[in-house]
Order: structure tokens, then sequence, then C-alpha cells
């Protein structure tokens, strides 16, 4: 009898013991890993449609989770276009708000209202390594720090000397001429041109400290991952890669991976946009100033093949990444966003930066895999980019703020809806881009000289056909600057474009 009895009692404690362990377990919040890469266009994942480029772990996260395929960042105040992507992604805020904001974030109660607080007063640990940029103190908002980076490498172009030239290139009426260029930037003129090989360590950069920054950010997350395995809380990192940024550099061996044979030109490619000054793409742009003016096809190629091939190794240290987390037995319940903070021209239209409002500098790509995601599944609705901070506080359980403007992407992850949380992609530049996208349409503005392109985009996807000037469409046109306008009073927006409305 007392033997059944203590038999009884071992069973009764180990089946509580037990039912304690599966009810933590389903209490328990999931891991959210966030990698952001930069400068990554969307068109520059394999799985996606790109047969040029090896990105074999990219295209794992595009089988294992659900790809949004129209995710947008916003826009920007200046030039440096991943600021203002990084300061809404961290503030929630849309575009000329998070601008505000970005200049308070010296006083403390304005940090704790970040993304990495946010998810701090959910009980996790927050980590970043990489790449920050963002005017608010990183270990303000963020409880674990390492290897945090500027927003370029700029030892490698000699940023004083950079800033000089352009100082220069302005005072000869933006032209190359007689102004010497700093090492990395107009070339290359010819196909003899080698004054700059992105696997020269000699050249700093990315090589700076003797480990490519791609691999050190890798470093730092398994050391992470290794350690946080043993603890109970969840984790947030932000693992936020320089690459594919300028001075895109790789070892040569990716180099050789992309020869310039096998690299195709843009179908939109032109030797030099026409509007371009009009919107602020003159030759002291930094991003512009990379390849020679007018822009030749090789000149293209050279750098396609540096930037695919920064984006095929940052690939390589994401693998390694997951493979760690795989091995620390938490992916299980772990979600990963996958994106960057917006894209990049490369040749089309004849540009080579992010300071445009085409789809090729605002079109990122963009990813979710987890638990309960849907695999290998594509989702067209329009997103922006920085939906992925509501939908990290929405898988930690935690309310949304009222101040963040974002959304949560998972009804739509999930086929709950099928339905845009936006009435219309909204885009500025400076004050001298507009933009909206909507019902399969495009409107760009440049206000400087009251210029308004149309585009069917699903007819003409790579923007090459203006058609607002065909009689047929000066409904849509007027309909849709319309609905810009109102999308301007519901962002903040500062700059008045109404007098253009009457040349419509």
């Amino acid at each position: 009898m007392k033997i059944k009895s203590i038999i009884f009692l071992v069973l009764l404690i180990t089946n509580y013991n037990v039912h304690l362990f599966s009810q933590k377990a389903e209490n328990r919040k999931p891991n959210i890993v966030f990698i952001f890469t930069d400068d990554q266009t969307y068109t520059s994942i394999h799985a996606l449609g790109n047969k040029e480029i090896q990105t074999p772990n990219m295209d794992a996260l595009v089988k294992n989770g659900t790809t949004f395929t129209h995710a947008y960042n916003m826009g920007a105040w200046n030039g440096a276009v991943c600021v203002a992507s990084r300061a809404m992604l961290i503030s929630g805020r849309f575009l000329w708000r998070a601008n505000a904001i970005s200049d308070e974030w010296a006083q403390k109660e304005k940090t704790a209202l970040t993304w990495g607080k946010l998810m701090e007063q959910q009980g996790y640990d927050t980590y970043i390594t990489g790449k920050w940029h963002v005017e608010a103190a990183v270990d303000k908002v963020f409880q674990h720090t390492k290897n945090i980076r500027g927003g370029m490498a700029a030892d490698a172009w000699n940023h004083g000397k950079m800033v000089a030239t352009f100082e220069a290139i302005k005072k000869n009426n933006g032209s190359f001429d007689k102004v010497p260029m700093p090492n990395g930037y107009n070339r290359p003129l010819s196909e003899d041109d080698k004054s700059w090989l992105p696997y020269n360590t000699s050249k700093g950069g990315f090589w700076q400290g003797g480990k490519h920054w791609s691999v050190v950010l890798k470093d730092d997350a398994i050391a992470y991952i290794n350690e946080a395995k043993t603890k109970e809380n969840p984790f947030f990192m932000y693992l936020a890669f320089n690459a594919p940024h300028d001075p895109r550099q790789a070892p040569k061996e990716y180099q050789e991976k992309y020869p310039l044979r096998k690299i195709s030109v843009p179908q939109s490619f032109l030797p030099e946009y026409p509007f371009r000054r009009d919107m602020g793409n003159n030759n002291n742009l930094r991003d512009e100033a990379l390849a020679p003016f007018p822009r030749t096809k090789y000149a293209v190629k050279v750098h396609t093949q540096e930037y695919y091939a920064s984006i095929t190794y940052a690939d390589e240290q994401i693998g390694l990444i997951l493979d760690a987390l795989k091995k620390s037995g938490k992916m299980d319940n772990t979600y990963i966003i996958f994106t960057a903070d917006h894209g990049l021209a490369m040749g089309r239209h004849g540009l080579m930066g992010k300071q445009s409002l085409f789809d090729h500098s605002i079109r990122a790509p963009f990813v979710i895999v987890g638990p309960d995601i849907p695999k290998n599944k594509k989702v067209d609705a329009d997103i922006y980019l920085q939906d992925a901070m509501a939908t990290a506080l929405d898988l930690a359980g935690a309310p949304k703020p009222k101040y963040v403007e974002f959304h949560s992407l998972m009804d739509l992850a999930k086929g709950k809806t099928t339905k845009s949380n936006y009435k219309g992609i909204y885009g500025a530049y400076l004050d001298l881009q507009r933009m909206i996208r909507k019902d399969g349409y495009k409107l760009i503005v440049y206000p400087k000289i009251q210029k308004v392109l149309l585009f069917d985009l699903n007819k003409d996807p790579e923007e090459m056909q203006d058609i607002a000037g065909l009689s047929a469409n000066k409904i849509k046109v007027k309909a849709l600057f319309q609905n810009l306008q109102q999308l301007q009073k519901e962002m903040g927006d500062p700059l008045d474009i109404s007098n253009i409305f009457q040349t419509l």
C-alpha cells in the first residue's frame, strides 16, 4: 500500500510538472530575429526572379516563409535615405513625424518609445550589431550592443576629401571637369580602369579592422545566440548589415562568381535620366558620382558585379546565422523578419542611387519566417517595410501604441485578409519629388518643374513609358493627384503642390 501511494504521488507530481512545463511552453514569447541589409533592391534575390544572382540562404527564407513582394520605403528628407528609413523603423512613425521625433531623441522619455524599448518592456533581451545610423543613442534603445557602425565606411572613400570634392563640383557648375575625384568614384572610365578593386583590403572600408564587416556581424550574432540559448528570456536581435552599400567590397572569389559577360544591362538603362537634376540627382550627389556621366553599359556591369558579390557574401553569413539558430534549439520558437532599408537603381533610368521614387529605389525584399507562417507564399498587397516594427510587437503580444502608425502583417501573412492596410503608397524625397502608388498605377511629381509622370505598373513594371500626357489618362492623373494631396495631409507633409493641379 505504501509503495502504491509513493508511485501514485510520483506520477501525480510528474504529471503536474509536465502540465506546468507544457503551459509554460505555450506561454513563451517567441524570439524575433530582424535581419536588415543596406541598399538591397527587391530584384536582387534568385528565388524572386533574378537568375543571375546567387542567394541560396535568402532563397531558403523565401521557400520557408511568406514573401511580401511589394514592400516600400516611404522616402527621405535628405540624401542619406537610410537615415529616414531607419528612423521610421525605430520610431514607428511616418516620414515627416519620424523626422520631427528624431530631433527629440536626446530626451530619455522619447527613446523609451522606440522599437527596442517596447520589446524590452515585453520581457525581451534586446541586442543589436551592425549599422545604426539613427539619431537616438543606440545604448538608449538596445540593452546589448556590439560593433555599431555608422552610415557608411567613409575611410575607404576618404570622407574629408570626398566632401571637399563635391563642393568643388558645385562651384564648377556641376561638372567633373578639372575636379580630381577621390579613389572609388567616377569609375570605371574604361575597361583598363582598375583604380578600384573591391577585394583590395588596403582600401579599408568593409575591410577595416582586418575582417570584413559582414563576417564581423555574423560572428557577433552567433556569439549572442550561443549565449542566449541558455537563458529563459526571449530575445530580440537586430542584425544590420552594411552590405551591399558601397563600397561594395567582397573577396575576389565572390567577384569571380559574376563574370561581366553574364551580367545583363537593365531594361530601363539610360545614359542619362532627363529629369535627374530637377529631382535632386546632380553630379555632386554622392551615390550618382560613383559611376561616370554619361552612364556606360560597361560601368553599370562592373558596379552590378560588385553589388551581386557583396550580396552573395552577406547571404553566406546569413546562412551561418540561421545554422546557429537551428543548433541552439531555439528555431521552433523564433520568427525571422528579413528586409532592407530601401532599394537601389544600379543603372536603371540612368541612375545609380536610391534618391528617386522609382520602384528600384524604394522597393525592398521582405520575408517573414516562423512557426505558423505559411511556407513559400507570396503576398502582393502593398506594404511599407517599416511594418516590421508593428509586426514584431504583434508577435510579442504587445498592444500597439497609438503613435505607431505602421501595421502588423500577420493577418496578411496568414491569409486572414488580402487587402493592404494602406489606401495608397506614398513617397517623398526632399521637396523635389512626390509619389503615389495606387490601383496598379504610379503618379510621380517633380514640383520644381511642375512635371507629372504616370505609369501603368501592370503593363510597364519597369516604369519606362510615361503615359501622363495621353488624353485618355487625364481623369486618372487628376484623381491620383488629389489622392496624393490627401495622403500628404495625413502624413503631415509640409510641401504644397496645389498649384500644379491647375496645369493638369
